[in-house]
């Protein structure tokens, strides 16, 4: 049976330096949440809370309306239900993959603990793997192991602690999607912590940006991508092109034109991404650098009046070095935030 999860002004930190700045968050029950965030933002301190690991020096945390972490309370991660697979998959090397996933089942007899460790075990695709020991599987095999053997326990809660990072490039791009579909199949609420906006935003229902200790964005992964709250968060989730803007009236002038501006007097600065530059008779004339060739789309290096931008456009035709294009951006691609 799955659980919300819920952190209510948590502070927590290591030799008096704060990790987590009295952050609030709620984790919906049956759904993926990604924690995103560079090193040292406190997403794996949060992790290790909500299992138990660590103590929160001041805060509550909630599992499923029940509190497991307060004042003077603190449940032990052996009584909390919740699923933990760790970076390294941490599987047990002397056993094999039967076994491994049939550890954590705690009640019933042999026979039955192994019967519901080979159902996951089909379930994940790996069911002819049962008798063969951890070192002889692939990396995304191993995943897939650990994966079942968090969830043998039936957890309220599964944690991911950066479940990708023991895979090389290529591997982890396969498996992005085939995680979110087995973790949506389970119905188990699932709390993944990664530094990879791609990651982000392939498996979570919900993304929560960390930064410093607190949260600078939580939402859908679209809501994310294209309604940054802030230049941290924009650049976080992709490239982004800045530029200088002012205030006229009621308009922030731009390089690449006029645009409603925020309320407020605050100096402005404007943001757009490379896709969101079009080719458009209409706009401002630049002059083409470089252009690199990227199948569907083609990268060019502009030089717009001394600003260097970086757009990427449809691959219609060929763009020569020196050639003049004028470029143009739709007033709901342009990003204004204070300076």
């Amino acid at each position: 049976m799955s659980a919300a999860l819920d952190f209510i002004d948590v502070r927590h930190g290591y030799d008096r330096q704060i990790v987590l700045d009295g952050l609030s968050l709620h984790v919906p029950e049956g759904r993926v949440t990604c924690l995103l965030g560079p090193s040292g933002c406190g997403k794996t301190t949060l992790l290790r809370i909500a299992a138990g690991l660590e103590r929160p020096w001041s805060g509550r945390v909630l599992l499923g309306g029940r509190e497991v972490d307060g004042d003077g309370v603190h449940l032990p991660p052996e009584q909390r239900g919740v699923g933990f697979v760790f970076q390294d998959f941490a599987l047990f090397p002397h056993l094999d993959v039967l076994d491994n996933v049939a550890f954590g089942i705690r009640s019933g007899a042999r026979a039955e603990r192994h019967a519901r460790a080979r159902a996951l075990l089909e379930r994940l695709g790996i069911g002819d793997k049962a008798g063969v020991h951890p070192h002889l599987l692939s990396g995304g095999q191993q995943q897939r192991v650990a994966l079942a053997r968090a969830l043998a326990p039936d957890p309220a809660v599964l944690l991911l602690d950066e479940p990708f990072s023991g895979l090389d490039t290529v591997l982890r791009r396969g498996v992005y999607e085939d995680l979110r579909h087995l973790l949506g199949q389970s119905g188990v609420t699932a709390v993944v912590v990664t530094h990879d906006p791609v990651e982000a935003m392939i498996l979570g229902h919900s993304v929560v940006l960390m930064h410093q200790g607190r949260i600078e964005q939580q939402g859908t992964p679209e809501a994310l991508y294209q309604r940054p709250a802030n230049p941290f968060v924009m650049r976080f989730l992709g490239e982004a092109n800045t530029m200088a803007a002012h205030r006229d009236g009621s308009d922030a002038v731009t390089p690449l034109g006029r645009y409603p501006a925020p309320a407020g007097d605050s100096p402005l600065c404007a943001m757009v991404r490379p896709e969101r530059i079009a080719i458009s008779s209409a706009g401002q004339p630049a002059r083409v650098e470089s252009s690199v060739f990227l199948g569907r789309a083609v990268r060019l290096h502009l030089d717009l009046d001394g600003l260097k931008l970086t757009a990427e456009v449809p691959a219609e035709r060929p763009y020569g070095d020196g050639e003049t294009v004028s470029v143009a951006v739709d007033a709901a691609d342009m990003h204004l935030f204070p300076a």
